[in-house]
């Protein structure tokens, strides 16, 4: 079966064609956003594949790039930073499908004379669990809250990646505050609908918006490219809907009234 599998490479002139796979409604303005993201950093080797069946079915893809721009709180330099990995069945995930993919990662990593891989891990939402890193000789070097930092080097010389202590800069962001980016597509319908919910609240969201991969490694959150706060406190790490904002503000409207 894996013989009749292939690796789809998109790019900047076939994005539109094969979609962003997460996101395949072209139509939609998340999608935008995250293409002409998608554009931008390709040129600084940001690569997204799409492994597909024999009748062109999506079954998974993989998004990574020189960690050095990497989208996510992290010290790193001559590595190869997965940003995302899915398999999307969960009928296909104990197939070796995301240890295919990994493998693109690497053959791209080795040719380019890095000294290995790295990858954030969590059991926690919107990320990958770290067993599947493990299976393919990754080795967790670093934990922060519920993230880690995983690595599979083959310069063992090379100087170990290590996670930002993104809590430092949480202090920075009194009264509400979202701060996100366009690295996943689903993040510009989120950041529109919580808009609209502090607005149905009486509540001033302020929204920030990443503009680059600086930014982001100082970003508020493990994630790096959604943080929710309220005072200096992280609310949420990953995108939510308008109906757990709900949630969230009638709680915080219930411990003001006590």
């Amino acid at each position: 079966m894996m013989e009749t599998l292939k690796i789809t490479n998109v790019t900047p002139k076939n994005v539109t064609e094969e979609t962003l796979f997460c996101i395949k409604d072209i139509k939609n303005p998340g999608f935008d956003s995250k293409r002409k993201w998608f554009e931008k950093r390709y040129k600084v080797g940001l690569r997204l594949k799409i492994l597909k069946d024999e009748v062109d079915k999506m079954i998974g893809f993989i998004e990574y790039i020189p960690a050095k721009d990497a989208w996510r709180p992290i010290d790193v330099s001559n590595f190869m930073f997965i940003h995302c990995i899915v398999v999307y069945s969960k009928k296909d995930r104990e197939l070796g499908y995301g240890s295919q993919l990994i493998s693109e990662a690497e053959k791209e990593a080795k040719t380019k004379g890095m000294d290995g891989l790295c990858v954030m891990t969590s059991k926690g939402s919107w990320i990958a669990d770290k067993r599947l890193f493990e299976k393919n000789g990754f080795k967790e070097i670093d934990k922060r809250g519920r993230f880690e930092l995983l690595t599979k080097k083959w310069n063992e010389n090379s100087e170990n990646p290590k996670l930002l202590d993104w809590t430092m800069q949480q202090k920075h962001y009194q009264g509400w505050h979202l701060v996100y980016a366009d690295q996943c597509p689903w993040h510009e319908k989120s950041a529109y609908d919580l808009l609209n919910t502090a607005m149905d609240f009486g509540i001033d969201l302020n929204l920030t918006k990443i503009d680059t991969a600086e930014e982001a490694k100082k970003a508020p959150s493990g994630f790096g490219v959604f943080s929710l706060l309220h005072n200096g406190k992280l609310i949420e790490d990953h995108y939510i809907s308008a109906t757990r904002f709900k949630n969230i503000l009638k709680k915080e409207l219930k411990r003001r009234a006590r």
